[in-house]
């Protein structure tokens, strides 16, 4: 392969820029094919999270759960998906990213099929737990997979398709326990037998049981598409990988030029420091450390307070209760129709101007929402104004920081240690989620409805300084010139 090597450098000497994007013969369709297959993941990310709003209810009314029971019955699923993001770079760099994609299609499948039939709430949690390592594995597997085959200069909106699915997934949720809720008033399946059970008698269970469809489809549609190219040039697995890199971008030359730049990047690697050790050296420590912050803050800055509480808020607010469900429900779509404007922009404004514009919104939508609370009955302003404030909220979130946060966090990091290093700040994420998840009642009942989104507001300032200072512009850049600039930073 010496002979790739020569032609990969007088190739990099021609073009300053870095990028491997050739003449425009790249098979877009075949990657658009292989994002979307590994984007389900993100749908079952959405549904198995936002499903179990439309149970507790019927859970805690069965099994006569106290409070505390209640809350574990929520949150254990997130306990679960900190143990799946723990173990999804180890398993991912040590068996390939298709592999571990089916294992989350496995424990997707097994975690619906065993809540629809589970004995006893003991039994549910742990299914539910099964599903919650799903999540946490698909959560980093996907976004990093779509990253790896990505051509760059789409890998922007082609990741952001994750972030997509996942706001379809939450709908899909909303829609199949409103469905299925219509469905057992009806009487539908009425009568004995296992059916009857999950679909009338305790619809809950027909509720988290669907979630083994979308689940079954994943696991079939995963053996459709190759193993990343960029895991298994790591693997020293040349033939497998240019067959794909073949295929992707069209032409013999440019997958042997763009293979000879990945090769290139590892064996510096490689001289430098083998293995997890790489992510201790400088540059690597400092992307690292970076990801970990903005995960975590990216929590504190509100938007899970609202999808998790939003019915909660909306009731205490004055909004009728009936109507309180319906207003999520347009929260839930404002979010995912916002994604797409994001997906289509991302690569053509780039990840650090959305942020710029988005957090911005976000901080005046967060005053407004807490002078809301301050002032509006003093005021008089209508309660349906506050509605607006969210939305716009959820507008300026969903444009910016939810959308690129998983771009950033799948382009960050050197190809040897990626999966573990995602996994480090992907367990970062979803601690940050179970900490406000937990506090946002404690936060709304102490700090008051006004100080916590005025302390939300607040949260924003450190999270887009450090965007501003710290991380580089990598729109429109490759996987390995991104990794040079942290080298050199």
């Amino acid at each position: 392969m010496g002979s790739y090597t020569r032609q990969a450098e007088k190739w990099s000497n021609r073009n300053a820029n870095g990028t491997v994007d050739g003449a425009g013969k790249q098979n877009i369709g075949y990657v658009v094919f292989l994002s979307v297959v590994a984007a389900l993941g993100g749908f079952l990310f959405g549904y198995d999270t936002a499903v179990i709003s439309g149970t507790i209810d019927q859970v805690a009314g069965q099994y006569h759960l106290d409070p505390i029971q209640q809350g574990w019955y929520v949150g254990c699923a997130l306990v679960g998906s900190i143990f799946g993001v723990l173990v999804a770079g180890l398993l991912s760099d040590r068996f390939g990213r298709k592999r571990t994609m089916i294992v989350s299609a496995i424990l997707f499948t097994v975690s619906g099929i065993g809540c629809a039939v589970s004995v006893g709430f003991n039994e549910l949690v742990i299914y539910r737990i099964v599903g919650g390592v799903g999540i946490g594995v698909v959560s980093i597997i996907s976004p990093l997979y779509i990253s790896e085959v990505a051509i760059t200069k789409y890998r922007g909106r082609l990741v952001s398709l994750y972030q997509l699915a996942i706001t379809i997934g939450f709908l899909g949720a909303y829609l199949v326990n409103y469905e299925l809720q219509k469905l057992a008033a009806g009487g539908f399946f009425a009568g004995a037998g296992l059916l009857s059970k999950i679909f009338t008698g305790e619809p809950w269970r027909g509720m988290l049981g669907m979630e083994s469809l979308p689940a079954v489809l994943f696991f079939l549609v995963i053996f459709f598409i190759p193993e990343s190219p960029r895991w298994l040039l790591a693997r020293r697995e040349a033939g497998r990988a240019m067959v794909t890199m073949c295929r992707i971008y069209g032409d013999h030359a440019q997958a042997i030029i763009q293979a000879d730049e990945i090769k290139l990047q590892l064996k510096r690697d490689r001289d430098d420091r083998s293995g997890w050790r790489l992510l201790f050296r400088r540059p690597y420590f400092r992307a690292l450390f970076i990801g970990v912050a903005i995960a975590i803050l990216g929590q504190f800055m509100g938007v899970n307070a609202v999808l998790y509480y939003g019915p909660t808020i909306f009731r205490n607010s004055g909004l009728s209760g009936g109507d309180s469900l319906f207003y999520q429900v347009l929260v839930g779509a404002v979010n995912a129709l916002t994604t797409v404007l994001a997906l289509l922009i991302i690569d053509k404004v780039g990840r650090k101007q959305l942020v710029y514009y988005g957090v911005s919104g976000m901080i005046v939508s967060l005053l407004l929402i807490g002078i809301y609370f301050l002032k509006g009955t003093i005021w008089n302003i209508p309660a349906v104004v506050l509605l607006f404030f969210f939305l716009a909220y959820i507008f300026c979130c969903a444009v910016s920081v939810c959308a690129v946060i998983w771009v950033l966090l799948s382009e960050m990091y050197p190809t040897a240690v990626r999966g573990i290093a995602m996994s480090i700040a992907g367990f970062s994420l979803w601690v940050g989620t179970f900490l406000i998840g937990q506090l946002t009642p404690w936060m709304l009942s102490n700090l008051s409805p006004a100080g916590t989104f005025f302390f939300f507001a607040g949260m924003c300032l450190p999270y887009v300084w450090i965007i501003w200072r710290m991380v580089p512009e990598t729109a429109g850049k490759s996987l390995e010139e991104i990794e040079r600039i942290w080298q050199k930073s």
